[in-house]
């Protein structure tokens, strides 16, 4: 018999050790959230009225897949903190933590000294860091590659910047370790420490402004725009402000940026399409979408970010993205069947739009399709399902249906992603 993989323990009781009901539970994550009644209601698809008595008491927890739902709203990384069952844990938008993230957590913690020796030369490290992303664009298990390089990197780079003689090459250094720690961004997505997450995003977000990099200033703005999305409903302003401000100190710098900083305009248009469709602004969604699509068209054809994936290829994945956010079944489907998933060159990227394009097919009512969709996943890139709470979400609720075959579709991909144990 399968059984569920078990997150932290969480008690059913309150301050006093006494129970707190469901509807109750609901109320305290949905205000801790910055979420209206209104609003809460609009992206499960039920009425105010429904929410309301929920929350009073007088309806019944809901069955399993409205749970999972309500949990992916919520941003709720166990659904025991949702249910107050610890017996019905299971983690969601948390990984189980990357072997590797210990290694990666003394390097950013160590004391900044010099130590012995000269540190690399700054084109040295750019090279690694160019090949550092090569690898992680290139490798099912990207994790475990850039697990590996990242504590050096680390290391060396904030050597490089210490060490550094005169300020154009302080501001040099800089530049590649903002990056550097954007890297390690990638690396801690998902993973069990949130401040080790947000440690890396006001690093990366100093070191850029000291190197007064346009490209290294973009890349920052972008990381810290998404980590402010991803915090909750509360924090949606707060990555519109840094979007915007991003777009408007890019905008001198346009002309002469090169590809790299046009690239990161269409990126910071896609974040605020990613925003807006996620607030449930339609209009301004595909508005951004467009914006960023005319951003992709004036890209060579053949033009890749390294950081942020922008390029003509992804703008299909792209507005899969945004239909999603927006919950429009039809559309999701629709988009998720027109994009090309083919086209585009990272394992990772690849593996995470089929992933949107299981939540597009399953918001339609066709869930053989989002099975198929996360088996592509799967075999783009292990682990990028493995850490990606909506797979989780999507796994966890098939693996519960009537139909013995999608059941076993549901388990067996649950279980090599360790989920579900034997």
């Amino acid at each position: 018999m399968a059984s569920v993989e078990r997150g932290a323990k969480h008690g059913a009781g309150g301050p006093g050790g006494e129970a707190i009901a469901f509807g109750e539970r609901l109320r305290i994550l949905r205000t801790r959230r910055g979420m209206t009644r209104e609003v809460l209601a609009g992206l499960l698809g039920r009425s105010d009225s429904w929410v309301k008595q929920v929350e009073r008491g007088r309806l019944q927890m809901p069955k399993l897949p409205m749970l999972l739902r309500i949990a992916e709203v919520l941003r709720v990384a166990d659904l025991a903190e949702l249910t107050g069952d610890p017996a019905a844990g299971a983690v969601l938008f948390t990984g189980p933590g990357h072997p590797k993230l210990p290694a990666v957590r003394a390097a950013m913690d160590a004391f900044p000294e010099d130590g012995p020796g000269a540190a690399p030369a700054v084109e040295e490290l750019r090279d690694r860091l160019r090949r550092a992303w090569a690898v992680r664009h290139a490798s099912p298990h990207h994790r475990d590659a850039v697990g590996a390089l990242l504590p050096s990197l680390i290391e060396d780079a904030r050597r490089a910047a210490g060490q550094a003689e005169s300020p154009a090459e302080r501001r040099a250094a800089q530049a590649v370790l903002a990056q550097v720690y954007g890297l390690a961004q990638f690396f801690l997505a998902y993973q069990p420490d949130a401040a080790l997450l947000w440690r890396a995003v006001e690093r990366c977000t100093v070191a850029a402004h000291e190197s007064g990099d346009p490209h290294a200033v973009a890349v920052a703005a972008w990381l810290s725009a998404q980590a402010h999305r991803d915090s909750g409903h509360a924090h949606f302003d707060a990555a519109d402000a840094v979007t915007r401000a991003a777009l408007r100190y890019l905008e001198p710098h346009l002309p002469d940026g090169g590809t790299e900083v046009l690239a990161m305009a269409g990126a910071l248009r896609f974040e605020a399409a990613y925003t807006a469709a996620r607030r449930g602004d339609k209009g301004d969604a595909w508005r951004h979408w467009d914006a960023a699509g005319a951003v992709a068209r004036r890209l060579p054809a053949d033009s890749f970010h390294p950081v942020t994936s922008f390029s003509r290829a992804v703008m299909g994945a792209h507005a899969v993205t945004v239909a999603v956010e927006l919950h429009a079944g039809g559309e999701s489907a629709r988009q998720a069947a027109a994009a090309d998933a083919t086209r585009i060159p990272s394992r990772p990227r690849r593996a995470r739009h089929r992933i949107e394009a299981a939540r597009g097919f399953q918001l339609a009512g066709r869930p053989d399709e989002a099975l198929s969709a996360l088996h592509g996943a799967w075999e783009a890139a292990p682990e990028t399902i493995r850490y990606n709470g909506y797979a989780r979400r999507i796994l966890l609720e098939e693996s519960e249906v009537k139909s013995a075959g999608r059941r076993r579709r549901a388990c067996e991909l649950a279980q090599r992603i360790g989920m579900l144990s034997a």
